[in-house]
């Protein structure tokens, strides 16, 4: 039972913190992107940034 409550928490948790990141081509995700070094993206945040912020 302990399991149980204790893997329901972590996923709560879990959940909450993938909600707090920016929706990906939104303006406050592109302002984050632009904060972030470039060595540090991937290559499909690349094309997302092209497509949503440059373009």
């Amino acid at each position: 039972m302990r399991r149980r409550k204790r893997a329901t928490i972590l996923m709560a948790i879990t959940t909450w913190l993938a909600a707090c990141a920016p929706e990906v081509g939104s303006e406050r995700w592109c302002e984050a992107m632009r904060e972030k070094p470039r060595g540090d993206w991937t290559a499909n945040e690349a094309l997302e940034f092209a497509r949503s912020c440059v373009l």
